[in-house]
């Protein structure tokens, strides 16, 4: 509760500044748009866009962070924002979250929420021919386990549902991530300088999404530990697209986005990692800070270069 308030808190002050506002920079943002039919705030959109520039024009996903458990769309209004002003079609997510709802509920509706983007995004000016997926910590996960669906051929029905579709996103940004949610007390075990209150945090995480999990359903917990599923070796049946991974110095998580690079890179796949010193997990979204204003050129820049 803590946690979520100073991050709900710092989101609703950051809102009153004038930067941001949308239409300072030129956009809307079409809030609240239903992508399953189960009248459930969970599975609400924002669609944050352009006004005036000529379309179709390129699409990202977005799915935010919150150790599964917390925050919202609304929280990351700026994540909207940023993409938004680079000339994206942004559809920002909500999902169900844990533990009321343990895995798979964030997946299968990541994974509606792709099918949704690629059934809709045409309406609001997108062209999913440049799609890109984007996500921080949980979020990172989410998307990159949709990516892994669109790539692999799996056993679970909503990742089936992905695969059908045929599309495999032009790039992937997991920022942060949490890679492996089971086996969490590795990161404790590897740096033991992580405090007792980190350690609890994140055994937290693994327990809230993992707690009620069927081990006994097609796929096991597979996709709620991506980097092991790559880390397997097996080839996927379509490739991979390009991975921008970025992790600071001084986030506890920092290993799995190195096995994540490392993965990609042992299966032939794209991945090109960054590391910013000294900073601390989420730092992306600190956008007054030099780190995360070199970060947002990066992923600018690798926009600019999944999109040619």
């Amino acid at each position: 509760m803590v946690s979520e308030g100073f991050f709900t808190g710092l989101s609703l002050a950051g809102r009153v500044h004038p930067a941001a506002r949308p239409k300072a920079h030129g956009l809307e943002v079409l809030r609240d748009i239903p992508y399953r039919s189960s009248g459930m705030t969970e599975h609400l959109l924002d669609v944050y866009r352009p006004i005036d520039r000529p379309g179709p024009l390129p699409v990202v996903l977005y799915v935010h962070g919150g150790g599964f458990r917390i925050l919202s769309k609304d929280t990351h209004w700026v994540m909207g924002l940023a993409f938004a002003r680079r000339g994206y079609v942004v559809f920002n997510i909500n999902y169900r979250l844990a533990p009321k709802y343990p895995y798979p509920a964030a997946m299968e509706d990541t994974c509606s929420a792709y099918r949704w983007v690629l059934e809709n995004a045409a309406q609001y000016g997108g062209d999913v021919s440049q799609l890109v997926v984007a996500g921080e910590s949980a979020g990172a996960n989410l998307i990159t386990s949709l990516t892994l669906a669109s790539c692999y051929e799996r056993p679970e029905a909503w990742a089936q549902q992905v695969y059908e579709t045929g599309v495999v996103p032009g790039g992937a940004i997991p920022k942060c991530g949490v890679h492996q949610v089971s086996e969490m007390d590795r990161f404790k075990q590897r740096d033991p300088r992580i405090s007792e209150f980190m350690d609890d945090r994140m055994m937290e995480v693994s327990r809230g999404y993992l707690g009620a999990a069927a081990m006994d359903a097609p796929g096991g917990i597979d996709l709620a530990d991506p980097v092991v599923v790559l880390e397997r070796g097996d080839t996927p049946s379509r490739e991979l697209p390009p991975f921008l991974i970025s992790v600071g110095t001084k986030d506890p998580l920092l290993d799995d986005s190195r096995r994540l690079d490392r993965a990609i890179s042992d299966l032939g796949g794209s991945s090109e990692i960054h590391y910013y010193k000294g900073e601390v997990h989420a730092f992306q979204a600190m956008v007054w800070r030099k780190n995360a204003r070199r970060y947002w050129g990066e992923v600018y820049r690798f926009l600019d270069q999944v999109g040619s």
